[in-house]
């Protein structure tokens, strides 16, 4: 956003966009009404990236005018939690748009994204049930303009392949760690490097791990201290975070 008004303001200078023209643009900022969705077009400026819409619980015509603001603005989209029916629907009218069946994410890439990142994001899993978590981590934190490199199914069951992969690990700037069932893996990674890690649990599990409660209650009382806990199955929220602190 912070381009796109630079871009205008010049375009008025040199004469190439009318006064009006220019005041049309700026009149649906900070926010542009469409109803029962206020389109919050200034949140780029303000925190660096633009609005994710969440998928779940909209329909797939609110998903639409939505999308339909942020183009105008010339802003890339994702969409999270979004079921293959709305994705549909949503592709026929932006064919360009690329739905993640794991993660049930969509991305509508509208401009290059820029390279924002100092260092590498790594994003851990523990289990392959972990996936639509970790892949939706791994697209976000690539949607805001990082390096990202993936390591899966290296849970502490099999210990000896996270050991594997030790260089990768410290070379890290940041780490997304997820797992379910008892949600050790964020503590034993945590122990192994210097960088933060930033802990997901997942609903992965049987009863006891109560739908990722045992995960979370475990991942909070970890004794490594660079490590920190977003909520269950938060991938998106994971990479967020990962994303400032390596910026």
């Amino acid at each position: 956003m912070e381009e796109r008004i630079k871009e205008l303001l010049l375009q008025y200078k040199e004469g190439k966009a009318s006064l009006e023209e220019v005041m049309e643009r700026l009149r649906i900022l900070p926010f542009e009404d469409l109803g029962d969705i206020l389109l919050d077009h200034h949140r780029s400026l303000r925190k660096g990236f633009p609005e994710v819409i969440f998928g779940q619980g909209k329909s797939a015509e609110q998903i639409i005018r939505a999308i339909e603001g942020m183009v105008r603005m010339g802003e890339n989209v994702l969409v999270t939690r979004l079921s293959p029916g709305k994705a549909e629907e949503i592709k026929k009218r932006f064919p360009k748009a690329e739905y993640h069946r794991i993660p049930r994410l969509l991305t509508l890439k509208v401009r290059e994204i820029p390279s924002q990142g100092r260092g590498e994001i790594l994003v851990v899993s523990a289990g392959t049930s972990d996936l639509p978590v970790a892949e939706e981590a791994a697209i976000t934190a690539e949607m805001m303009g990082n390096s990202v490199r993936r390591l899966y199914d290296v849970g502490v069951s099999g210990i000896h392949r996270l050991l594997e992969h030790l260089e990768t690990l410290r070379r890290a700037n940041v780490l997304i760690v997820i797992a379910g069932m008892e949600g050790a893996l964020p503590s034993v990674v945590g122990g192994l490097v210097s960088r933060p890690v930033i802990a997901v649990p997942t609903s992965v599990g049987y009863g006891a791990s109560f739908r990722g409660l045992s995960a979370l209650l475990g991942m909070l009382t970890s004794c490594a201290s660079n490590v920190a806990v977003v909520n269950i199955d938060n991938g998106f929220g994971a990479a967020y975070i990962a994303s400032l602190i390596n910026r």
